[in-house]
């Protein structure tokens, strides 16, 4: 049982109801919940929210009816944690034991189907904790993140032994980004927190790595979505 997940809180400060906002024709969220629904491999899907009107869309396409998230998990502090062992427990109750908890960020809608598959294969076959959806950074500590000392001097974040000249002599950096997660339930359920196991990366394409937190980014992803729905379109033409 492989159970499809998406958190969509109602509010944004960023970008007022952003997880319902229309992102190149349909509710952002859509992007997502229409990929969990198309795959084959996921058995049942459950929505997170705490917003009335996101919660009644998700039924309405065919999700869980778990109920609105509790006031303390609808909160801007509130983890991705808490929220994903509620959604588990609350989803267990009515369909059974899950196998594999799978996570998609409505605010990371540029992944492709295949990015699904490939994160459940790296679950099933190498039985981490979670495998947590990377790419490599585009700014290393070790290079070029800078940090000031008591004097207002910069110095590399990370020093080394001896100098980094080339990005390409830095240890790999990866940033941490909300495409897709495959979790152990049990992990789920025991841990504290994303990092208390063995958590294994499933590294992408940078290109496909863009979480909408302001106006800025989700201009970003509008027009990158545009691009990816265009050369669909003429593909099949």
């Amino acid at each position: 049982m492989i159970l499809g997940e998406i958190g969509a809180r109602g509010g944004s400060k960023g970008v007022p109801r952003k997880n319902f906002r229309d992102l190149c024709g349909k509710p952002l969220i859509d992007w997502s919940l229409d990929q969990l629904f198309e795959s084959a491999r996921v058995d049942a899907v459950v929505v997170s929210t705490d917003d009335a009107e996101i919660y009644e869309h998700a039924l309405k396409r065919g999700a869980l009816d778990i109920g609105l998230r509790p006031a303390e998990l609808a909160t801007d502090g509130a983890g991705k944690w808490g929220v994903w062992q509620h959604a588990l427990a609350a989803a267990e109750a009515i369909v059974g034991p899950v196998d594999a908890f799978l996570d998609l960020d409505c605010t990371s809608p540029l992944r492709h189907n295949s990015d699904i598959n490939n994160a459940l294969d790296l679950f099933f076959t190498q039985s981490p904790d979670m495998v947590m959806s990377c790419c490599e950074a585009r700014k290393n500590p070790y290079f070029n993140l800078v940090e000031p000392d008591e004097t207002g001097a910069l110095h590399v974040s990370k020093p080394l032994a001896g100098r980094v000249l080339a990005r390409q002599q830095a240890p790999v950096v990866y940033e941490h980004v909300g495409v897709v997660y495959v979790v152990a339930p049990e992990y789920l359920r025991r841990a504290e927190g994303l990092y208390d196991g063995r958590v294994i990366p499933y590294v992408l394409s940078p290109d496909r790595c863009h979480d909408i937190d302001t106006p800025f980014d989700w201009r970003i992803v509008e027009f990158l979505m545009q691009a990816q729905i265009d050369a669909g379109e003429k593909a099949r033409a």
